[in-house]
């Protein structure tokens, strides 16, 4: 009988859907729902030592919506990481392994390019208990002049050294959540991969600007009259988010064979399908956010429904069984060039000789082109 659980650094997963970091694991009571709803685990809001800098404004989404429908397929957040005290944190972060000791709580943090404070963070937060790290390389706004999130992501060099740093103290899995705000991701996922984490996640958001508003003017979300760009998520994400971690899975698999470093999917997920893409290109888990925000935590129950039914109709037992399937499709153009150019050759040597009317039987042939008749 197929099943959804699966193991991925060590962390055993009851399926591999996990609440992606943001507003769905905004503190220890909607972290607990994610959990009780029977997500497999939860990535919690960004974290850093002093939240103090940390001011949110509003309105702060902005939403694509088909015109007929009104459904929601692009989605923008000029969001900032979480504004609540480290210490608080620390304390539900104490309350929910008390209450969850089963369940798996990955913190994100986040911080300046200081190796004191990177050190610290990691050593008082994996003191909780907590099950892995995500380190937000990838915030794709706000604070980028303390060169925060995505400001480092875009710099191999110092997300490598900062990577070195963390797991120079780190005793639980660590993955880098990378930028796609870049020429080539596949060289982040393999700078924090070569200074030792056991995986990566991808993508977070990209850099955007979603809308003028034709009355006013104004780009939105406007908050006094005027914006900033912000980070893009939702549906019309996902053709991107594919490719890059598409790319992410041939990093590990040409340069860590065979090592378990372990990539963790993102991107417009909202259902079982979705998710089952981002497997068949290499993803160990699947990560969501924007969904939660539109759905609410018990989409969870549905998605492990659709995927559970597409591994059925595939005869798949385990997720590992299907992960990766689909990168081996993949070629240059100048190879699909060939291989139409000799499925073509072929084609028109099997339809050579064959049968298409009663005056094109020959005696001396008879038996070659019932043959090929008989194999079309």
């Amino acid at each position: 009988m197929a099943t959804l659980e699966t193991t991925v650094n060590g962390l055993k997963l009851p399926n591999p859907f996990i609440i992606g970091s943001g507003p769905p694991g905004t503190n220890a009571n909607v972290i607990g729902k994610a959990f009780d709803e029977g997500w497999g685990g939860v990535v919690a809001k960004t974290i850093s030592l002093d939240s103090s800098k940390v001011i949110n404004v509003a309105p702060r989404y902005a939403r694509l919506k088909t015109e007929k429908s009104g459904e929601i397929f692009g989605w923008q957040n000029i969001e900032l990481i979480s504004d609540r005290p480290f210490a608080v944190w620390i304390d539900e972060f104490k309350q929910l392994k008390d209450k969850y000791a089963d369940k798996i709580v990955i913190a994100s943090i986040m911080e300046e390019y200081n190796k004191d404070a990177w050190i610290e963070i990691v050593e008082k937060t994996q003191a909780t208990g907590i099950d892995a790290f995500e380190l937000n390389f990838s915030c794709p706004h706000g604070l980028p002049e303390r060169k925060m999130g995505a400001a480092m992501g875009q710099d191999c060099g110092i997300m490598e050294e900062v990577c070195r740093w963390v797991m120079s103290a780190a005793k639980v899995p660590v993955w880098a959540k990378l930028t796609p705000n870049v020429t080539h991701i596949q060289d982040g996922c393999e700078a924090a991969l070569r200074a030792g984490c056991q995986g990566v996640s991808a993508i977070n958001t990209i850099l955007c600007v979603t809308a003028v508003n034709l009355d006013t003017l104004r780009p939105e979300p406007t908050v006094e009259g005027y914006t900033t760009p912000g980070g893009y998520s939702c549906t019309a994400v996902r053709p991107i988010a594919l490719r890059m971690v598409k790319e992410c899975a041939e990093t590990i698999r040409d340069k860590f064979p065979n090592q378990g470093r372990s990539l963790s999917a993102i991107g417009g997920v909202e259902s079982g399908a979705d998710a089952a893409q981002f497997i068949l290109l290499g993803g160990d888990t699947v990560q969501v956010c924007t969904g939660v925000m539109k759905y609410g935590y018990d989409m969870v129950k549905r998605m492990k429904d659709e995927l559970l039914s597409f591994m059925a109709r595939h005869n798949f037992e385990t997720i590992e069984q299907f992960k990766g399937h689909s990168l081996q499709y993949f070629t240059t153009h100048a190879d699909l060039v060939k291989r139409q150019a000799e499925a073509k050759a072929a084609a028109k040597a099997r339809v050579k000789g064959m049968v298409t009317k009663d005056s094109d039987w020959q005696g001396e042939n008879f038996t070659k082109q019932s043959d090929a008749l008989a194999r079309g």
